[in-house]
C-alpha cells in the first residue's frame, strides 16, 4: 500500500505566498503614496538641522491705502469691548483688491484699530485699519523658499488641508515601515545580516541620545 500524500506543507507554502503578495502590494502602495513626502521631509530635515548655516534674506513689502467712506461706516469706532472676529465681507474684498493681501481670517478689534495677522509658511504679514480715519497699512514679509519648505515640514501656519496631508502621509509612512519590517522577517532566513542591521538602526540613535543628549 502507498503512504497517504501529505498536503500540509503545500498549504503552508500557499499561505505564506498569499501574505507575501499582500505585503508586497501594501508596501509598494504605501511607498508610492509617501514617496514625494519622504523626499520633502528628508530634505527639509537637513535644512532645519542646518538652519543657522542657510542664509535667509527676508523681503518686506509695505503698503498703505484709504478705506472709502462707505466701508469706513462698516468698521467705524464704537464702545464695544475688544473682540476677535472676521472683517465684513465687503471690507475684506476691498482690502484684497487694493492691498493684495487676503482679508480673510480672525481680526483683533479694539476701540481704535482693527489688526488682522496674516502668518503663512515662509513669511509673515499683517493689515491694520484705523477705525477713526480709515487709514489702512500693511506689511508682508517673505523669508525665501527654504524657509517656506521648513515651515511645511513643521506644519507652521499651513492650515487644515496641510495638517490632513501630514496625518495621511504619517499613516502611509507607518504602513511602509511596518510592511517593510514584515517583509524583512519573511526574507531574513536567506539574509543573515537582516536583524543585525535592524538592531543597529535601533541602537545607534538610542546610544547617541543617551550619551550626547542631556
Amino acid at each position: 500500500m502507498h503512504a497517504p500524500v501529505r498536503a500540509q506543507p503545500k498549504k503552508k507554502k500557499g499561505h505564506k505566498t498569499f501574505w507575501l503578495k499582500q505585503l508586497h502590494s501594501w508596501h509598494w502602495i504605501s511607498s508610492a503614496i509617501s514617496l514625494i513626502g519622504l523626499l520633502l521631509f528628508a530634505f527639509t530635515g537637513i535644512t532645519l538641522n542646518h538652519a543657522a548655516d542657510v542664509e535667509a534674506s527676508p523681503q518686506t513689502v509695505e503698503r498703505t491705502a484709504q478705506l472709502p467712506p462707505v466701508l469706513l461706516n462698516r468698521v467705524t469706532a464704537d464702545d464695544a469691548p475688544d473682540s476677535k472676529k472676521p472683517l465684513p465681507s465687503d471690507v475684506a474684498a476691498w482690502v484684497e483688491k487694493e492691498i493684495g493681501l487676503s482679508g480673510e481670517g480672525e481680526a483683533e478689534w479694539s476701540s481704535d484699530e482693527i489688526y488682522l495677522p496674516l502668518p503663512r509658511p515662509g513669511g509673515d504679514g499683517w493689515i491694520s485699519i484705523d477705525r477713526h480715519s480709515g487709514a489702512v497699512s500693511s506689511e508682508a514679509t517673505s523669508r525665501g523658499w527654504v524657509s517656506y519648505l521648513n515651515d511645511l515640514h513643521k506644519g507652521r501656519n499651513t492650515g487644515t488641508a496641510w495638517k490632513w496631508f501630514i496625518d495621511i502621509f504619517a499613516v502611509a509612512c507607518f504602513l511602509f515601515a511596518l510592511t517593510g519590517l514584515l517583509l524583512l522577517q519573511l526574507h531574513a532566513a536567506k539574509r543573515p545580516s537582516t536583524w543585525p542591521l535592524v538592531a543597529a538602526g535601533l541602537a545607534i540613535p538610542a546610544v547617541l541620545a543617551i550619551i550626547f543628549i542631556h
